[in-house]
């Protein structure tokens, strides 16, 4: 067998790439942005490579990738089940894989701690590929940070360096990031971008699409042809700021992705549907209610009263939102705007309703990235060929 150095060029999706004593480690965060928060929630979600592939070109019949994960355990609920490690050859699915053991971390989201214990790496095993020469993508877990220790094959392995579609620079809140999808090609940015025929860069950040200056500088400095920005879920779950705050801390968001990107197309994205966010602000709280329903679920902490004090609901910031993209429009005309609920509204929440309240599952992912794909990305959408 082949052992390939693992090396930037074979990587897509990671703005950084940190060597550990184990090995690499992708992060969707640069180091800069990373040491401007301590908050371990988002050192969690943006070291959770959603949208993160190795790509490369080889003859190899048999692929082997050890890696070292990082396993969540929520206390009080069920063992979640062991990341998905999904194998394309040529752009068509050819495999699925896990890697058992690894890092645990055990989070109590009352109490608010968590505690890591460390664990033993593991290896992904791909045999019986097609011996012929083919482009591989191994897309790493999108909800388990994984460190990459070591590629090996029986073929030798050439970087792929010519790139077949625009990059697609994406930022959202856990949705985006691809929670309750069942594999990393699920996430419905995934299914987008194929359907597209672009290059993703997932920056969807579970809990921490907040609006924060260094995520706007990264999106700034990231090099990409088309951009969207989905907000607002997190800073209701979140209660973080009144509609005062709100709107000038989006105009500021995108003054600073403007800086860098003047004139690429870009697509501001409400939330989609979630009723219990409608009409009563958050915060979002886990619901002590159900513990029998075998999974964790959320509800709305606040009070559809307090609309009236500035506190935000998903109807107050899709006003705003819509509001924002229509008056910066007539001097930006290459700047968009999309309901979400046209990607999931009222009659989809009767079909296919959110299983904790908060996330959509993995039809419905299906769902939202076909109709992002339909809405965004044809030829005379917001995205797509011709973009104004």
């Amino acid at each position: 067998m082949h052992t390939t150095p693992l090396t930037p060029e074979l990587l897509r999706g990671a703005l950084d790439l940190e060597r550990t004593a184990h090995g690499l480690l992708p992060h969707r965060l640069p180091a800069r942005a990373r040491a401007q928060c301590a908050d371990p929630q988002l050192a969690m979600v943006e070291s959770q490579p959603s949208g993160v592939r190795l790509v490369f070109r080889t003859r190899a019949t048999t692929i082997e990738l050890d890696t070292l994960p990082t396993k969540r355990v929520y206390v009080g609920a069920p063992p979640r089940p062991d990341g998905v490690y999904d194998l394309l050859v040529d752009g068509r699915p050819a495999g699925r894989g896990s890697v058992a053991g690894g890092n645990t971390l055990t989070i109590d989201i009352s109490a608010g701690t968590s505690e890591r214990r460390p664990g033993e790496a593991g290896t992904v095993r791909f045999a019986g590929l097609p011996d012929a020469v083919k482009v591989v993508e191994i897309w790493l877990p999108h909800n388990e940070t994984t460190e990459l220790i070591a590629l090996r094959t029986d073929a030798p392995v050439e970087a792929v360096t010519d790139g077949d579609g625009k990059v697609w620079l994406h930022h959202g809140s856990s949705i985006s990031h691809g929670t309750d999808a069942t594999s990393p090609t699920s996430t419905w940015p995934a299914l987008a971008a194929s359907l597209g025929g672009v290059e993703l860069i997932n920056l969807g950040l579970g809990g921490s699409a907040l609006l924060d200056p260094f995520t706007a500088r990264a999106l700034r400095d990231t090099p990409a042809d088309l951009i969207s920005l989905k907000l607002g879920i997190n800073v209701v779950n979140a209660d973080l700021m009144r509609l005062r705050a709100f709107g000038p801390a989006v105009h500021g968001f995108l003054d600073t992705i403007r800086d860098g990107h003047p004139d690429t197309p870009l697509l501001v994205v409400s939330p989609i549907l979630c009723p219990m966010h409608e009409d009563t602000p958050g915060p979002t709280v886990p619901d002590l209610d159900a513990p029998g329903e075998g999974r964790l679920r959320f509800r709305a902490g606040g009070d559809p009263a307090e609309k009236a004090s500035g506190k935000l609901t998903l109807g107050v910031v899709r006003e705003e939102l819509s509001r924002i993209v229509r008056e910066r429009s007539a001097e930006d005309p290459h700047l968009h705007y999309l309901d979400g609920r046209e990607l999931y509204g009222e009659a989809d929440f009767g079909d296919l309703p959110l299983p904790d309240g908060l996330h959509p599952d993995d039809a419905a992912h299906r769902r939202i990235g076909e109709r992002f794909a339909a809405l965004a990305f044809t030829p005379g959408g917001p995205l797509g060929d011709g973009a104004a």
